[in-house]
């Protein structure tokens, strides 16, 4: 019982690493200046080092100390925790484009008649080979301390599992196991949950102080702590690891030997097993994309802060799953349902699914006005945007978004043609900007607001967290009856080697490719791109609608 519970306790650690990256996925975009599709591509690479390895592990667990591997495994995974967080200690503090002098800079974004052109660019200052090469190597430590993840992660779930099934009795087998299985479901939640904690902290918090960051975390070039969580994560993984270099080795009753080849064709060949295992790549596959840009999704389209939106995900999206597969599980149980049925069920269940996200379609905004980038005023007023800011002689990379009083966005307060930026003089923050040029209210110049307009989409909040939910229970519904479909298509004794193929192949077809083509689909609907050094970084704005739909 005492090694059941390490293990749960190690099993929920392992999974508040990897989940918490897919939870701070979206500040660390910002932060580094990624595309989606890099991101997906670093949220899908602990698998890489996983796949691997764990066809091999499977195979020949019963001729190792399986509670030492397990704690090798838990050492490495805790030191991917540690090298994850990394990047912020060897990078400077996070720069961002402000209208106030301040420690970072003396240059500022407003409206400058008179100042040449050759302004101090601000975000041309990080364009250094050097700033280049720092890019490269924080992109190398979170690769590698991905594969690091990954391979770590090997041993634990099947040798923990086989251990537990060969020394409980057969009574309480199964229940230990549904207890491991049910931590599996809960994790990623609590790593949301984590995400949304750890966000709301200044990224820099260690570097400076509270007086001079002068973001608050509704601000669109916000970026909160992530690599705080992965050390709280770290941490407890290297606690979890402890007790198991003092479990016992006991080797187990020997199972005769199997030919390795042989097992995995008599598998492939079987028609049920390979049917449901597709069923299960389209459906993980899509899973895992949306676990890691559900949160980014939620941001844009409701205009939430990553908090909240992590806050959600693990409060709400998460546990609905669970409910669905304790509600499937409950469901096989009571009606003792013939392999047919168990087919039947996950049919009914997906189809259900469908009907209820299809609305989702339709449950969301355009993007916001942004003046030159998804609007134009030449239409109304018959002048065009840039002849407002001609002498302001703005540097084009900079971004510091206002709204505007006529409701419109602009890039930075020197694009709207604003002069005058106001200051709450108790805590340095920026109150408002006035005499804007571009801002004309019946002829007069208007003023803005620091930060986005947002996109005026909080009405449809509630309706697309309520059938989101909703589908997704629906869907998890028929995760046992796939499980048992499969269980209960091949002979007993390839059982373990057969969920071990089913594993592989989910991780190769699914979890791999999954996030990636998603961050691919949304980059494509990015209509500014953040530049840095010339080359593309994060994106700034998205089509809305496109990216809803895609």
């Amino acid at each position: 019982q005492f090694f059941v519970f390490c293990h749960g306790l190690l099993q929920l650690s392992q999974l508040l690493v990897s989940g918490y990256l897919k939870s701070s996925i979206s500040t660390i975009e910002r932060r580094y200046g990624l595309s989606s599709q890099t991101s997906g591509l670093l949220a899908s690479f602990n698998e890489v080092g996983n796949t691997l390895l764990i066809v091999f592990i499977s195979y020949f667990g019963s001729r190792v100390h399986r509670p030492r591997f397990i704690g090798c495994g838990a050492i490495l995974v805790s030191l991917a925790g540690f090298l994850m967080s990394l990047p912020h200690f060897i990078t400077g503090p996070y720069e961002y484009d402000q209208s106030v002098a301040s420690m970072f800079s003396n240059t500022t974004d407003l409206c400058q008649p008179g100042v040449p052109g050759s302004r101090g660019n601000l975000s041309d200052v990080g364009c250094t080979p050097h700033a280049a090469r720092e890019n490269h190597e924080v992109l190398l430590v979170m690769f590698i301390a991905q594969a690091l993840l990954g391979i770590g992660g090997v041993p634990i779930q099947p040798f923990g599992i086989s251990y537990i099934d060969d020394f409980a009795s057969e009574r309480n087998s199964p229940l230990y196991l549904g207890i491991l299985f049910s931590i599996t479901v809960i994790g990623p939640g609590v790593a949301f949950m984590l995400g949304s904690a750890m966000l709301r902290f200044y990224v820099d918090i260690d570097k400076v102080t509270g007086d001079d960051v002068q973001l608050t975390n509704k601000d669109p070039r916000w970026v909160g702590a992530w690599w705080l969580g992965f050390l709280v994560a770290a941490s407890l993984v290297a606690i979890s690891a402890v007790p198991y270099f003092f479990f016992p080795r006991e080797m187990p009753k020997e199972v005769g030997e199997r030919d390795f080849p042989l097992v995995l064709l008599r598998n492939l060949r079987h028609p049920v097993y390979l049917l449901v295992v597709l069923a299960q790549v389209n459906l993980s596959a899509m899973v895992a994309g949306l676990a890691t840009f559900m949160g980014k999704f939620l941001e844009r389209q409701f205009s939430l802060t990553a908090s909240l939106a992590n806050m959600i995900i693990g409060a709400v999206n998460i546990p609905g799953a669970m409910v669905g597969i304790v509600v499937g599980g409950a469901i096989l149980k009571r009606f003792q349902m013939s392999l047919r049925q168990c087919s039947a069920m996950c049919v009914l269940g997906m189809f259900l699914c469908l009907l209820l996200a299809f609305p989702l379609l339709f449950l969301g905004c355009p993007t916001q006005k942004v003046a030159g980038v998804t609007y134009s005023e030449s239409s109304e007023f018959g002048h065009h945007t840039l002849e407002c800011n001609l002498q302001c002689n703005c540097p084009e990379k900079a971004y510091n978004p206002i709204c505007g009083s006529n409701a419109i966005e602009y890039i930075s307060p020197c694009s709207a043609g604003c002069r005058v930026v106001n200051i709450n003089a108790d805590n340095n923050s920026v109150l408002n900007y006035t005499n804007c040029s571009c801002i004309s209210e019946n002829g007069l110049a208007g003023f803005a607001k620091p930060g986005t307009c947002g996109t005026g989409c909080s009405h449809l909040f509630l309706p697309f967290v309520v059938l989101s939910c909703l589908a997704g229970i629906l869907a998890s519904t028929s995760h046992t009856p796939s499980f048992m479909l499969i269980l209960r298509s091949i002979q007993p004794e390839d059982k373990s080697f057969a969920v071990g193929i089913q594993f592989m192949l989910l991780r190769v077809l699914a979890w791999m490719p999954g996030p990636v083509l998603y961050g691919s689909a949304i980059d494509t609907t990015c209509i500014l791109w953040e530049k840095k050094c010339d080359r593309k970084a994060a994106c700034r704005y998205y089509d809305n609608n496109l990216f809803r739909q895609r």
